[in-house]
């Protein structure tokens, strides 16, 4: 291949400089030649600390800025946590590859006072810090009794907020606690059966522009066909419900014997009423997989639960 030049737009929080480091570090390793530099920014969701990212409203947060940069041709290339970009994409911007994932689960990540216990053993008034709708909305409805407080900032700062004896405990991803070496903080992985995990946790998600083949072509060396399937299958559940990132919208999925097993839920925010149930499908079709659960749990009242919330936040 011939000398090629490849820029990389990317959030510079440190998870999200490692996370891309990874990528330019993989992708010069397999092509030669490759040169690839990185355009480490700020987005408004990084900039904003102060107001819990429900009530900012943006689905964009975590990803406009990347994107202006490659649409105006100073990028190639974004590296996002795929949880965090947005299931429509911009006009000319595709997604172009999604990595082998990780762990996806959420993880409990405790004070030293509370090292002896595990989330469902918590004593009534423990606070517990997360700054997602969804995990809250899950927790509320399996534990009413714990205290649930907002949390902001980065992975480390939660961390130095948690030790710092204003929560008890704290909620996070496990894929982001352990790519920073924070494996050693996982106190407990929350079961599926209490909280199912955000729309593409664990996975990274390139995005470029549609109709850039020479890039589409050197990303795609990254693609793992099983993360692809099981995220592009949960991005489908969740664009059919119309639900941005800050929604109270969860997701599991597996693979078996060329089938997708999709497991999805919607719970209101004070976590009275949570709506779960289960899509199979073909791995070769996930979309439809994931319109398929949508539609079910739309029978439900999922939508009548999602359009509350909007006109919750509208009000606010």
């Amino acid at each position: 291949m011939t000398k090629f030049k490849l820029k990389i737009a990317s959030r510079r929080s440190k998870l999200a400089m490692v996370q891309t480091l990874w990528v330019k570090e993989e992708l010069e390793k397999n092509i030669p030649g490759l040169e690839v530099s990185i355009e480490a920014m700020a987005t408004q969701g990084d900039k904003i600390l102060d107001v819990a990212l429900a009530k900012i409203g943006d689905k964009g947060l975590f990803t406009k800025e990347l994107e202006a940069q490659m649409l105006i041709g100073h990028a190639d290339i974004a590296v996002h946590s795929l949880k965090d970009l947005p299931t429509n994409l911009p006009d000319g911007l595709t997604l172009g590859c999604i990595t082998k994932r990780e762990d996806p689960s959420d993880a409990l990540v405790v004070s030293k006072k509370n090292k002896n216990y595990q989330l469902e053993s918590l004593p009534a008034g423990s606070i517990v810090g997360t700054s997602s709708l969804r995990r809250l909305a899950q927790l509320r409805y399996k534990f009413p009794y714990l205290d649930f407080k907002d949390i902001r900032g980065n992975v480390i700062t939660r961390i130095e907020k948690l030790d710092s004896g204003k929560f008890d405990c704290i909620i996070l991803a496990a894929a982001g606690l352990k790519r920073l070496g924070f494996e050693s903080r996982i106190h407990q992985i929350i079961p599926n059966e209490v909280s199912l995990h955000a729309v593409g946790q664990g996975a990274l998600g390139i995005e470029c522009k549609s109709d850039d083949k020479e890039v589409l072509k050197i990303i795609k060396v990254l693609e793992d066909k099983t993360s692809s399937q099981r995220c592009l299958a949960e991005r489908s559940f969740l664009r059919e419900l119309e639900g941005g990132c800050q929604v109270p919208i969860g997701v599991n999925s597996k693979i078996q014997d060329d089938k997708i097993h999709l497991t999805g839920m919607v719970a209101s925010i004070d976590g009275e009423r949570l709506i779960k149930d289960e899509s199979v499908g073909s791995i070769y079709s996930p979309e439809e997989v994931g319109k398929k659960l949508a539609e079910k749990l739309k029978l439900q009242g999922a939508d009548k639960i999602l359009l509350e919330i909007f006109e919750q936040f509208r009000e606010k």
